[in-house]
């Protein structure tokens, strides 16, 4: 898939604004504040219909406006895919070829988008929740199952924390909610296993590219309770010896979704012994990994990097240049480029002007 074509009305500093992409390299340059994120996030809006800078619709619409709309062409596809998303302060409404879209799954189907963004190069020395959300979502995009899954066990999540939070609990309840709970969380951790295994054997190869040095990288991930024969009573034990502090707590404290991964690279943890520099190299490779895992043209995501070449030395900025090539349409933004081959994309005084090298 390919963005062709990007229309923004009143969103965030652009009043007015249609672009044409290349379907391989666009880098998007200008000094900061001038608007270079707003057109990629517009981009990655239309993927999961929200912002990875904001929860508020509101701060999409530019001041003075009611409402901000983005249009996309997309095309690589077997139809292509007119997409308008309409905001507002209070909600918002994605639209495919004249058709209200209301199912996530549905729209990731045409609008599948890697993002890597700045504050990424601290995932590893983040809270475990933003490491478990791009599992999530990576997952869920290639697994209807997993989706489902997931919004299963939170359902069942709240409604266990729901019930813990009564003074008199209804314990014949709560074990019926803990074995379905149960059940669900297999699944899922089944399914964590099988993609972290995938990208394990991609991560040595993506990292090798980048740096130009061959070394040991892995996603080390520790279940709750490890799958296998009896992994249902397994389970269900490990929460009954919570419960005491569940109840106390009045929350659940044990589960899929408390759980987190590491990054193993050269039999270290990347987060404790890696810089700046090789922290940021171990993020990129994770987020282009799920690339690699999808067979099909057409659903191959877009690649969209913002600033990603800060904290890179030259060398490295080439080397990535040159890996990125290998992918289909890509997106990068920077305050500067020295790239050939590129469709160039001068953003200043929010006017935007395109220039091919």
């Amino acid at each position: 898939m390919i963005i062709e074509k990007l229309k923004l009305r009143n969103f965030r500093n652009y009043e007015n604004l249609e672009i044409e992409f290349d379907p391989k390299l666009n880098i998007i340059i200008g000094n900061n504040a001038e608007g270079k994120t707003n057109i990629v996030e517009a981009i990655h809006f239309l993927s999961l219909a929200r912002s990875f800078r904001t929860n508020e619709n509101a701060d999409l619409i530019k001041k003075g406006a009611s409402t901000a709309m983005i249009e996309a062409k997309v095309g690589d596809l077997p139809i292509k895919k007119n997409i308008t998303a309409q905001l507002t302060s209070s909600g918002k409404k994605i639209i495919c070829n004249g058709k209200p879209i209301r199912k996530l799954s549905e729209l990731s189907e045409f609008v599948n988008v890697i993002i890597f963004e700045p504050k990424d190069s601290l995932m590893f020395n983040d809270s475990p929740s933003v490491r478990r959300y791009f599992l999530d979502v990576s997952i869920s995009k290639n697994s209807k199952r997993y989706l489902e899954s997931l919004i299963e066990y939170d359902k069942l999540l709240k409604e266990r924390n729901k019930i813990l939070k009564f003074d008199n609990i209804d314990m014949n309840q709560l074990f019926v909610i803990t074995k379905q709970l149960v059940n669900i969380s297999e699944i899922i951790i089944n399914e964590r296993i099988s993609y972290i295994n995938k990208i394990n054997n991609l991560l040595p190869k993506i990292i090798h590219a980048i740096k130009g040095e061959k070394e040991e990288a892995q996603i080390e991930y520790n279940p709750f309770i490890e799958p296998g024969e009896d992994y249902i009573t397994r389970a269900y034990d490990a929460y009954m010896l919570k419960i005491d502090e569940d109840i106390k707590r009045k929350t659940t404290t044990i589960g899929t979704h408390r759980e987190d991964y590491k990054m193993i690279i050269n039999n270290q943890d990347v987060s404790i012994y890696g810089s700046q520099g090789e922290n940021r190299i171990a993020v990129i490779a994770l987020k282009l990994s799920p690339y690699f895992l999808i067979e099909e043209k057409e659903k191959k995501p877009i690649i969209v990097l913002d600033d990603v070449m800060s904290e890179l030395d030259k060398i490295r900025q080439e080397r990535l240049l040159s890996f990125l090539r290998k992918f289909g349409q890509v997106f990068i933004t920077s305050t500067k480029t020295n790239a050939t081959n590129a469709s160039i994309y001068e953003v200043k005084n929010h006017i935007v002007k395109r220039r091919n090298t």
